[in-house]
């Protein structure tokens, strides 16, 4: 084989030398391949569908979480930090503990999401458990998620919360709290493992009490639909990078088994209303059951509501009851739907199509609009104690709103995920590279006069015209 160098690049000659180099090039193609999916596929967190099922829709987790390890007993659990999200996977009938360690001023919630890796039918029981409770084993707070009416499965979100309360004696004091996760499965449910996304956030106390009691009446009424017309909106595939929206008729496609998530800035004082209509289809007019889940969650991921419609390809629209305006005294009710409003931010709205559609009308995706009010004056928030972080709505969240960005922290991942693939494939093309020197170096030296090698033929590193 004759080995040729110009200009810093080096050739072979010879169907050897073209072997080699074809297969340098195919090693390394693969190689990067190899490095880029895996950070698409754990961005992702999507499986395939079981046989004639509809794939469940990809779940973009937080490219920032860190993995965790949730302890069977309590005294084994790792430490969750505030501001922190985590990912974790929990099997059937599975109860994982961690621990945050609280002082007694400020409000704590930890929220999970529990995504199934693939689509199909859920038994009414099946979902999560979240509670946060205190070293006598004290429930300080607690909320489930079920699949419910809907019957399949889907990503469904609860929080566990730890909540000051003037003259309460549970659940007050500093030290440390356990926050347990308990999936509830039936006996026919699947045996898969879940992923988990969870998210501890903590919310200052106030400087001053307010009124703890709700006001008698409050705007029941549902406001007329938005004017001005449809607006295409496409949903992000997670909480992390829900598409912004304001107030407005949104346009969308859904695919079987898929859920779009959105997010929708409310401030102190104001009122969210939101409903969902499935378009015409024209591959048939077969009967589905709870076909279109919509769900509402607080800034903190805590459930706040949902609502089912079924579908026969016609029309099909579905509204979620009107509730009380966001309020710092909300905390205090106890309905959980007006305890969940307890504060100001972005409000997430989820749409998922079951995977029933695909058997009946097969794979294309159906024409899906939201319309969404908010209504009220905002109102000043709470005296905190401190920076309300998520707990509120900036002049930034109205602008991303109007413009529909996806979660900031999102872009910050995304941008984090292409440079560590980047980074990985060079890596590969280094360690690539250096071995083909040495390959190279060696057979020239079996073929050079035995004397002192040159530099960098006999050793390492490049040819000398590199």
């Amino acid at each position: 084989m004759k080995t040729q160098r110009g200009r810093g690049v080096l050739r072979t000659g010879g169907a050897a030398g073209v072997g080699v180099a074809r297969a340098l090039a195919g090693a390394l193609a693969a190689a990067v391949c190899a490095a880029a999916l895996p950070a698409q596929a754990w961005a992702a967190g999507a499986l395939p569908g079981r046989a004639g099922e509809a794939g469940v829709g990809p779940y973009t987790f937080d490219g920032a979480a860190q993995r965790v390890r949730g302890a069977a007993t309590n005294l084994d659990a790792e430490r969750l930090k505030a501001g922190g999200t985590y990912r974790d996977t929990i099997e059937k009938d599975g109860k994982l503990y961690y621990r945050v360690d609280l002082d007694a001023l400020q409000n704590a919630y930890v929220s999970v999401v529990a995504v199934p890796r693939t689509a199909g039918k859920a038994e009414y029981g099946d979902g999560i458990k979240v509670s946060m409770r205190d070293g006598s084993n004290s429930q300080c707070g607690y909320q489930d998620a079920r699949f419910g009416s809907g019957g399949f499965t889907r990503p469904v979100a609860a929080y566990a919360h730890r909540t000051i309360e003037a003259g309460s004696s549970g659940c007050q004091q500093a030290g440390a709290y356990y926050v347990l996760v308990e999936r509830t499965s039936e006996a026919a449910s699947p045996d898969e493992d879940w992923d988990l996304e969870i998210r501890y956030l903590s919310e200052p106390g106030v400087r001053q009490t307010g009124p703890t009691e709700l006001p008698e009446s409050w705007p029941s009424s549902t406001p007329p639909p938005p004017a001005g017309g449809p607006q295409k909106r496409q949903g992000g595939a997670g909480f992390h990078d829900a598409t912004s929206l304001r107030q407005g008729e949104w346009r969308a496609d859904i695919k079987p088994g898929q859920t779009l998530f959105y997010r929708v800035p409310v401030d102190w004082g104001q009122q969210i209303h939101a409903s969902a209509e499935l378009g015409t289809s024209p591959s048939g007019d077969t009967y589905v059951g709870n076909a279109l889940v919509l769900s509402l969650d607080n800034p903190a991921r805590g459930h706040v509501d949902e609502d089912t419609v079924s579908y026969d390809g016609e029309p099909a629209t579905l509204s979620l009851d009107p509730h009380r305006p966001v309020a710092f005294e909300n905390r205090y009710a106890s309905n959980s739907y007006t305890n969940a409003l307890r504060f100001a931010g972005w409000y997430y709205l989820s749409a998922t199509l079951s995977p029933e559609v695909a058997k009946a009308y097969g794979d294309e995706p159906v024409p899906l609009t939201l319309r969404v009010s908010v209504t009220g004056t905002a109102k000043s928030g709470p005296p905190y104690a401190g920076d309300a972080g998520p707990f509120q709505v900036t002049g930034d969240d109205r602008d991303a709103a109007a413009s529909g960005q996806s979660g900031p922290q999102a872009e910050k991942s995304d941008g984090m995920r292409l440079v560590a693939a980047a980074g990985i494939g060079s890596g590969t093309l280094l360690v690539l590279i250096l071995g083909m020197w040495t390959v190279l170096a060696r057979r020239r030296a079996a073929r050079a006069p035995q004397s002192a090698p040159q530099a960098g033929t006999a050793g390492f590193g490049p040819p000398p015209a590199w």
